[in-house]
């Protein structure tokens, strides 16, 4: 089964060691959007999600669907 967003964002910033204020301080964004996230809120912005992305060393990849 694969992990939504929000899924692999909290497991990612918890293998890690960080909680969600240490997440939100490193990628420069609030300790509310880091919850949104991992909370499956449907609209977020692509640039703060680009960088709690990044301060976790994951991307975001965007590839066509099969038909």
């Amino acid at each position: 089964m694969t992990n939504t967003l929000g899924e692999e964002v909290k497991e990612r910033r918890r293998r890690l060691g960080l909680d969600q204020q240490d997440l939100a301080n490193l990628a420069g964004v609030s300790t509310s959007f880091v919850y949104f996230v991992e909370h499956h809120k449907k609209t977020v912005r692509l640039d703060k999600l680009e960088n709690v992305l990044e301060a976790l060393g994951l991307e975001l990849v965007v590839k066509l669907r099969s038909t």
